[in-house]
């Protein structure tokens, strides 16, 4: 059991009268109230301290409680699975949470707390019962609270509703992105394994025949010791252009044209790709000594050529696995701490990806990276998240054309990724609304408008940091910073 599920409630006992109604109408909830209506709150509430480090509220108890700060810092936190995970961290003064859904109707639903609030240093707050704050929004204002509560039960149960879908359109694409990029590996493997067993097969059939072909045992020695070092030089060799494989190849085939090796033509792009040269060929003719047994060596020496060729292959095949694997392993954070100190090109990296398949081959992917940026304390499934939105966004932005441009760097003490794409821009107007939930420029159907809510509220709520969108015609940056310390309590 975690320790928020254990900590005991000790708060001092509440004060009753100690904040008069002019004191009552510095608070920016109450400035609008009348004379009455303010000793009204006055008589009913009562003020409470609280001393540093103290929970004040607790997820899922029983909303009992609305609560104005009037002074101090607090946290507000969520349990998602086995972790806690910061949500809004304030000192403005008259901030309201706790019970403020009293007033609306959920027949036989209790209202609990929808969060967990801590101070975090000494805090002091004004306090009315939750039957009082809710008898004073029906009484005083009937017509705001018929708006409210069709208002809050409408977006609660859209917001549930398109959430849920939002996960589960994210998870498939995510997984069959994944799929996508396994399958290509994994069947490279297979067929590379396929191929590699005809050509283990032909190695000894070849080398059974060289055998029973009367060689001389030094002979055979020596050809066998040429194979290694064949295989060594292939091994070495550097990397030819089309036009140099072209003429090696040529130059190959000629010469065992010449000899009379059959499927010489066949056998001459392996030896090229295999670094081989006219001088390798004159060596292993030398060794082989006759050109009855000179057809037979050089198969043989093809095979294990093809050999060393295939399981290189297959090794770099079953490395794209491991590699997508750890990035889906980095990206979905299994076995991680919820909070950590991170190096943000790690997580960058795995999520650019597990979306190698939506952002695809029209999209050319420039990483300019600042390596010697130190870590920095985050949650950093919250960050893939943050970036997974923001990069998606960008990918449709230039409907999978153009620059996704990834960069980071240091700013004062922040941490700053951008994010840029090449696709039209954001028009001014409708820059100050993409962080609105629930607000989109996709067409119906495409985007749900809370990707970017989210991500500010994970960026800014949840990190203390800063997320800014630059945009115009072919160059849209959105910029994120992150703080490299802890945020201070004051």
């Amino acid at each position: 059991m975690s320790d928020i599920e254990v900590e005991e409630i000790r708060l001092q006992p509440c004060e009753p009268g100690t904040l008069t109604p002019a004191e009552l109408r510095t608070l920016f909830l109450f400035e609008k109230l009348t004379d009455d209506q303010l000793a009204w709150v006055a008589a009913h509430g009562c003020t409470m301290h609280t001393p540093a480090g103290a929970l004040v509220l607790r997820e899922g108890d029983p909303a009992e409680k609305f609560i104005v700060l009037l002074s101090g810092t607090i946290s507000l936190t969520r349990r998602v699975g086995q972790d806690d995970v910061m949500t809004t961290r304030t000192e403005q003064r008259g901030v309201y949470m706790g019970a403020t859904q009293a007033y609306i109707r959920d027949e036989g639903i209790e209202h609990r707390y929808m969060a967990s609030m801590r101070a975090l240093d000494d805090a002091d707050f004004f306090v009315l019962s939750a039957a009082d704050f809710a008898w004073m929004m029906r009484e005083w204002f009937p017509m705001a609270i018929h708006l409210l509560e069709g208002l809050t039960l409408g977006m609660r149960n859209t917001q549930a509703a398109i959430s849920e879908r939002q996960r589960l359109m994210a998870l498939g694409a995510l997984s069959a992105g994944l799929m996508h990029e396994l399958n290509n590996p994994a069947a490279a493997a297979s067929r590379a394994t396929g191929a590699l067993r005809q050509r283990v097969a032909g190695m000894r059939h070849k080398l059974g025949m060289l055998a029973a072909g009367r060689v001389d045992p030094d002979r055979l020695d020596a050809l066998v010791e040429l194979q290694e070092e064949v295989i060594e030089r292939a091994a070495k060799a550097p990397a030819l252009t089309a036009m140099q494989a072209a003429d090696r190849e040529d130059e190959l085939g000629d010469w065992m044209d010449q000899r009379n090796v059959t499927g010489g033509w066949d056998l001459a792009p392996v030896f090229a790709q295999g670094g081989l040269d006219i001088d390798c060929l004159d060596d292993i003719e030398a060794k082989v000594g006759t050109r009855e047994l000179l057809d037979q060596a050089i198969h043989w020496i093809g095979y294990a050529l093809e050999t060393e060729q295939l399981m290189s292959d297959i090794e770099d095949a079953t490395s794209r696995v491991s590699s997508l694997v750890s990035a889906a392993k980095q990206y979905s954070q299994l076995d991680r701490a919820a909070h950590q100190w991170i190096d943000v090109h790690t997580g960058l990296d795995s999520t650019l990806v597990m979306l190698g398949h939506k952002i695809g081959n029209g999209v050319k992917v420039v990483k300019d990276y600042d390596r010697t940026l130190p870590q920095i304390p985050a949650h950093p499934a919250e960050l893939n998240q943050v970036w997974t939105n923001i990069i998606d966004n960008a990918v449709q932005a230039m409907s999978g054309a153009g620059t996704l441009t990834v960069r980071t760097f240091r700013e004062d003490d922040h941490v700053v990724v951008s994010i840029g794409d090449t696709g039209p821009g954001v028009p001014e107007e409708l820059r100050k609304r993409v962080f609105e939930p629930f607000f989109t420029t996709k067409a119906v159907g495409e985007g749900t408008g809370l990707g970017l809510d989210i991500s500010y509220r994970i960026v800014v709520g949840g990190h203390g940091g800063d997320i800014v969108l630059e945009s115009r015609p072919g160059d849209t940056r959105f910029l994120v910073k992150l703080p490299l310390t802890e945020p201070s309590s004051r």
